[in-house]
């Protein structure tokens, strides 16, 4: 498969993450969106037109373009949880501990 082809020939600080970028670059992502943002760099990342975003950062993109949609998404999501039952305000300190600190400020 080519995706594994070109996994053989990727550099990047953690070798385990190459499927990765293999994938992204195979589906002509522009974003790859992670934690893991020291694992790529923009410098392994620039030749292929993609960027590495924090989950974060990411959401904050999509409210900003469909704020109704992300609202409405996470509402679903807090309605989903029910066993145990989720508040949507636990919900939100949990997408805070999670590192989504921006996001969960815009949808408050």
């Amino acid at each position: 498969m080519i995706r594994d082809v070109l996994k053989r020939t990727l550099i990047l600080p953690d070798p385990n993450d190459r499927h990765v970028l293999a994938a992204a670059i195979v589906a002509h992502a522009d974003i790859i969106v992670t934690y893991n943002l020291k694992d790529f760099p923009e410098a392994a990342l620039h030749p292929f037109n993609i960027e590495a975003q924090h989950p974060d950062e990411f959401l904050r993109h999509l409210i900003d373009l469909a704020p109704a949609v992300v609202v409405d998404a996470v509402q679903r999501q807090q309605a989903n949880l029910t066993n145990p039952p989720v508040t949507l305000s636990h919900l939100l300190a949990l997408f805070e501990r999670l590192g989504l600190v921006k996001t969960v400020a815009e949808l408050r």
